[in-house]
């Protein structure tokens, strides 16, 4: 039992508490503390009544099914909200509609790409690479004419694009020396091609130079390219080696034109005539083209150049090997005679065939490794040892002519590196490949002898030297 201090054993009599007085609330005074923080927080009806109507009415003018006047809204009281009425039409000086105020898609820039076409690409491929639409593709192969221009690409060659977001508008590709295809969009039609003529000018042009240290070296100091050069060499290269026989003081003059596309070089054309005097003796050459189309070239009385066989069938480094008949074998170390010449060249270098005429064996043969032999008209045959591997199409039986690849370069058989082993018979008899008469191609046809004569005329005068004062133009 509870007990009151100094009472114990009694209980008290309970009190109630003393009442509190209340203070009068002032409602005209500004809440403060929580009170304040609750009317910030919760707005008043009137305030969401407010907020929705203006919600309508921008809802309304983004989707232009509202206009606003012209004058400022804030001189003006607002009217009073009427009851829904007939839409009546928009006065002319009104806000545009937010869509039309945007700028439109169709005036974006386009995208300009230059692609050069790598080994194996098409144009399919070219597509999915740079994600352009193939329905575009689809509708350009469709056009008439076209599909061969668009399929046929060149390893190389550069492609010009114009898109917008993958859509095509524009492509551009060179298809030769004088047409161009071009691609364009239409507004109603789509797309359409069209191939474009630039014609080419063509300014003749005579240079001569003598040589110092090499061919290329000499011509390019002389003005021209090094095509030219090649040209020169391929003219000649039946009488003379242009690796082996070629000395300094010898000197050339050629005549050729320069071809131009709207004002601007674009190459060397083929050489017209050219004269070479190598080591005292003089060679010339014109070129002719008769009513047939065939361009060669004769000497000035009408003998062709060309010969019936190559003087060496592979490009090479340096002759390691010579015909002789008491040579010391590099690996047998016997004394043996070299029927032929070895033609020092990288492995996988491409041999071709010296003339026209039949595959008569393929395969490996003693010391020879790997070889070819072709038989040709007259009782020639010719030899190529030490090969890699033969080419497609070299078989026993089949038939070859001058300068298709039969084989390529290696070092099978009896050989210390890679190399052309080469041998010309004739009757059973082994001949110098490089010393040897070779056979000449057939003159010109007598039908063609009086033009000839008449078109060589001013070519062969253009390699004389120039008589009188000199002009010079720059």
């Amino acid at each position: 039992m509870l007990t009151r201090a100094g009472s114990p054993g009694t209980v008290p009599p309970f009190e109630p508490p003393e009442k509190l007085p209340v203070q009068p609330v002032d409602t005209n005074t500004e809440p403060t503390g929580r009170a304040r923080f609750l009317q910030l927080r919760w707005p008043s009806g009137a305030f969401w009544l407010q907020a929705g109507a203006c919600a309508v009415v921008g809802w309304s003018l983004i989707h232009g099914s509202l206009s606003a006047p012209a004058t400022s809204a804030a001189t003006d009281p607002a009217p009073p909200l009427a009851a829904p009425s007939a839409p009546t039409p928009a006065p002319a000086a009104v806000v545009a509609p937010l869509a039309a105020q945007l700028p439109s898609i169709e005036g974006a820039a386009l995208s300009t790409i230059d692609v050069i076409v790598a080994r194996n690409d098409t144009l399919d491929r070219i597509f999915r690479r740079l994600k352009l639409n193939l329905a575009d593709l689809a509708s350009l192969r469709s056009l008439p004419k076209i599909r061969e221009a668009l399929d046929s690409l060149r390893p190389g060659e550069s492609l010009h694009f114009e898109h917008r977001e993958g859509s095509l508008f524009a492509l551009e590709r060179r298809l030769n020396d004088t047409e161009t295809l071009k691609v364009s969009r239409d507004a109603q039609n789509g797309l359409k091609a069209d191939v474009l003529e630039s014609p080419l000018e063509m300014r003749m042009r005579t240079v001569r130079g003598t040589i110092s240290t090499s061919l290329f070296e000499a011509v390019a100091a002389a003005g021209a390219h090094d095509q030219t050069a090649v040209q020169l060499a391929d003219i000649f290269g039946w009488d003379v080696d242009f690796v082996l026989d070629v000395r300094p003081g010898d000197a050339f003059v050629v005549t050729y034109p320069e071809i131009y596309r709207e004002g601007v070089y674009l190459k060397d054309g083929p050489i017209q005539a050219a004269e070479f005097v190598n080591q005292g003796r003089d060679l010339r050459a014109v070129r002719y083209t008769d009513a047939d189309g065939g361009s060669h070239y004769y000497t000035p009385d009408g003998r062709s150049l060309h010969k019936a066989f190559l003087r060496a069938p592979v490009e090479f480094t340096r002759v390691s090997s010579r015909f002789n008949s008491a040579r010391m074998h590099p690996i047998l170390n016997l004394i043996r005679a070299h029927k032929g010449v070895d033609y020092a060249a990288p492995e996988g270098t491409p041999v071709r065939a010296a003339g026209d005429g039949r595959v008569r064996f393929a395969g490996r043969k003693g010391g020879y490794g790997n070889v070819v032999e072709i038989e040709h008209s007259s009782s020639i045959v010719t030899v190529y040892g030490h090969l890699s591997r033969f080419a497609r199409g070299t078989r026993v039986g089949a038939h070859v002519t001058q300068g298709v690849v039969i084989a390529y370069v290696g070092m099978t058989g009896l050989a210390t590196g890679p190399h052309l082993h080469y041998e010309y018979r004739v009757n059973g008899v082994f001949k110098n490949p490089q010393t040897v008469s070779l056979p000449g191609a057939n003159p010109i046809e007598a039908r063609w002898r009086e033009d000839f004569l008449a078109k060589s005329a001013p070519l062969l005068a253009s390699l004389e030297p120039a008589t009188g004062p000199m002009l010079v133009s720059r």
